[in-house]
């Protein structure tokens, strides 16, 4: 028997991480608040998952300004697009193998 949570991605096990993944799937980029607020984090919880997914290359992040303020806005990179339509892949078919 295969293992049902063998084709699924440790890094997206965290819901803030799977949010995160999605919201970027559907849009070209989001800024960090637009995101914080979306997913109703902290600034330290929401950082501390964007970094994660940066440091696996699932990820960019653009930082400039708008005026004087700074502003950071997020983009999938195309191998987190890949990775993460695996993960929703493999929990499909994890979904559809459980009888």
């Amino acid at each position: 028997m295969n293992n049902p949570i063998g084709n699924l991605n440790k890094i997206f096990d965290s819901r803030i991480r799977l949010g995160v993944m999605s919201i970027l799937l559907v849009n070209d980029q989001i800024d960090f608040n637009s995101l914080k607020q979306l997913l109703q984090l902290t600034d330290g919880n929401l950082a501390s998952h964007i970094t994660n997914l940066e440091e696996n290359g699932f990820i960019k992040v653009h930082k400039g300004f708008v005026g004087r303020k700074t502003n950071t806005t997020y983009s999938i990179t195309k191998a987190g697009e890949k990775a993460f339509k695996e993960h929703l892949d493999g929990l499909e078919n994890m979904i559809k193998g459980i009888k």
